[in-house]
């Protein structure tokens, strides 16, 4: 089969001469086929299609294509192989293969859905979905992906959950990040937003409903087992998971925790919304910031009915539930939080005060009375007390004294320690042993000392007379021409030395 250019170049060599034998030579092919694409051109006939040659499968073309109606475009190549065999087809598995293929896409073909552009208006349409979210600690989070239809800007919030108030904070999050309120969200068909379904109506959630009429929005879904209905968050779904999640695809390292979870959502949509949009050709928060003109107000405060029961932060960073403490970050002492049970788990919710934005603040296992469940990151970093245990001259003495070194130090914390009589005469002592021996001696000794738990009248010249002649001691060490084996002379008379008795055998040899 030629391809295009090489048709060109056969139809334009046979114009040149009037010939197919001529032509066929300028072209470098067989002068039938500059024949075939002449007289195809006169015909009217396009030259890349090819012409239909009878194969020993069409007869069975009928019975291929009822199949692949009945199963719904899904049965297997090889199955109809064997249907069409039995019936006495002699060709080989390819041929079916490839046939079955033919008739499977025409099938398509015909089922295919054809959809209208969505022409959208801006401050209408808010959609929202789930993504799997990374595991961080062995625990699974989730991905919320929010995406405003006219201007495509996109908010992405991980959670631990999708209950209702986590939804109800995510949505918050959301409105106020974008600046307003739309006029209708869409989502799937979860039982946070529809409980059921009767004649094919959605029946929703009275909380979910609640939370929209705080807001002014109507909560819409799409229509069962159909997410082409809201393709747009399904995109921001797909996008999110291939920049946020780690897999071999992008080299993602594991997140840490879950603040670094959340920082590198934050850059994500930084990124995507100063991006410029490859169907709108501008940046979404450029568009956003025209579609907040038609966008409604938000109210002052969340929706806090759902975030459970309100709770005031004690002086010690802790809020108190079912007779249990449990501590949240130190920042929100003397403030009010919401608390709720969900599961084993209690989930402590603050309103910011300044942009009045839901955050989920602490997590933690149920406890039992009388058993404070505390986390230390909640709390700031405790100063190092160790620093107050080390020794600070405060007199001319003390200072000369410290002056020996850190075994000087040691061992006044030691000798405290163990309750030494007399410790400043002793003190004194070792600076005026410093006059008689170098200071690296007397300090290495009240080392010595410390350790050792030393601290009589005495002990410190003891030790220092001993490390100092120990020094000069020569130390024999074994070599190839000295060793500290005595030798075998002494057992050269073993056997000729009569043996001492008190008894009358004295005197007999071995």
């Amino acid at each position: 089969m030629k391809n295009s250019r090489e048709i060109m170049d056969i139809l334009e060599a046979y114009d040149l001469t009037g010939s197919y034998r001529a032509a066929a030579e300028l072209a470098r092919c067989d002068h039938h086929t500059v024949a075939r694409y002449v007289k195809m051109r006169a015909a009217g006939q396009h030259p890349d299609v090819r012409r239909h040659r009878d194969r020993a499968i069409d007869v069975f073309l009928p019975k291929i294509e009822e199949l692949v109606v009945r199963s719904n475009g899904r049965i297997r190549a090889d199955v109809v192989h064997k249907r069409i065999t039995a019936m006495g087809f002699t060709g080989g598995e390819r041929t079916t293969r490839r046939t079955v293929a033919e008739a499977k896409a025409q099938f398509r073909a015909g089922q295919r859905r054809v959809y209208r552009p969505w022409i959208t208006e801006p401050g209408l349409w808010l959609q929202w979905d789930w993504g799997e979210g990374p595991q961080i600690g062995g625990r699974r989070t989730s991905l919320w992906c929010a995406w405003v239809a006219w201007s495509r800007f996109r908010v992405v919030i991980p959670v631990w959950d999708k209950t209702l108030p986590t939804i109800t904070a995510c949505l918050d999050a959301t409105l106020r990040r974008i600046g307003g309120v739309p006029a209708y969200a869409l989502t799937d068909n979860e039982k946070t937003v529809t409980t059921d379904h009767i004649a094919g109506i959605a029946v929703r959630n009275p909380e979910i409903v609640e939370v929209a009429r705080h807001y002014g929005m109507t909560i819409r879904t799409c229509l069962p087992a159909d997410p082409e209905t809201k393709g747009g968050s399904e995109a921001t779904v797909r996008i999110a998971k291939a920049d946020l999640v780690p897999k071999d695809v992008n080299l993602l390292e594991e997140y840490r925790n879950f603040a670094a979870l959340e920082s590198a959502c934050r850059t994500f949509c930084e990124e995507v919304n100063n991006r410029v949009h490859r169907e709108t050709q501008r940046r979404p928060v450029e568009m956003l910031a025209e579609e907040r003109q038609r966008l409604h107000p938000l109210p002052k405060q969340p929706f806090t009915v759902a975030f459970g029961t309100t709770r005031r932060v004690c002086w010690d960073s802790t809020i108190s539930v079912e007779a249990v403490r449990y501590s949240v970050p130190h920042q929100l002492i003397d403030t009010r939080v919401w608390a709720r049970f969900h599961g084993d788990e209690l989930i402590v919710t603050a309103v910011g005060p300044a942009d009045g934005h839901a955050r989920e603040v602490a997590r933690h296992p149920r406890g039992s009375a009388g058993t404070p469940v505390l986390d230390d990151a909640h709390y700031p970093p405790r100063e190092n007390k160790e620093g107050d245990r080390v020794p600070k001259a405060t007199s001319a003495e003390e200072a000369a004294f410290l002056m020996l070194g850190p075994g000087a130090a040691s061992w006044l914390v030691e000798a405290a320690t163990a309750g030494t009589r007399k410790v400043k005469t002793k003190m004194a002592e070792a600076v005026a042993f410093s006059k008689l021996y170098s200071t690296a001696e007397v300090d290495r000794a009240l080392g010595t000392a410390a350790v050792t738990g030393r601290f009589a009248e005495k002990d410190l010249i003891s030790i220092l007379d001993y490390q100092v002649g120990l020094e000069n001691v020569e130390v024999t060490r074994a070599s190839e021409t000295h060793s500290l084996q005595p030798g075998t002379s002494a057992w050269s008379r073993f056997g000729t030395i009569p043996l001492e008795h008190d008894d009358e055998d004295e005197g007999d040899t071995l």
